[in-house]
């Protein structure tokens, strides 16, 4: 007679019960979609708001990565799946070099005198550059799809 086996459970175990979470099986999915919507646009008019009344807190609250930490909450709530949150953190890790362009680029011109939107669209147009730099770059070295 062997022995008896460890009981192993897992965060990610879907047969774990999901009660008392933000979404369970009997909520509408449209209804849980506008969830998020609601969620994650709150946090970016309360990100503007501050920053409103203090350019340095503004900038603070701004620079945190609450894009990324909704998205990892959004994901693990609809896959339970670890290495897909870890794939996602490990993409965004690599791909925020090229998305600190347009910080670069934005003061630059805007300084030099250039129209807020002129800057802003020279920025954007920069950013993407960076990004078609910077994809090829990483297929190469194996990292990314």
């Amino acid at each position: 007679m062997s022995a008896p086996r460890p009981l192993r459970l897992s965060l990610a175990d879907s047969r774990l019960p999901r009660s008392g979470t933000l979404y369970n099986d009997e909520m509408n999915p449209a209804a849980y979609y506008a969830l998020k919507l609601l969620l994650s646009a709150a946090v970016v008019v309360a990100a503007s708001e501050l920053a409103k009344r203090s350019s340095l807190f503004g900038a603070v609250v701004a620079s945190l990565p609450l894009t990324s930490l909704l998205a990892f909450v959004w994901l693990w709530r609809d896959t339970h799946d670890a290495g897909k949150v870890a794939a996602l953190s490990t993409g965004i890790l690599w791909l925020v070099p090229p998305s600190l362009v347009l910080f670069a680029v934005l003061p630059v011109l805007l300084r030099a005198g250039w129209s807020f939107w002129a800057s802003l669209a020279a920025g954007c147009l920069a950013t993407v550059l960076a990004y078609a730099a910077m994809l090829p770059l990483l297929r190469r070295f194996g990292i990314g799809p």
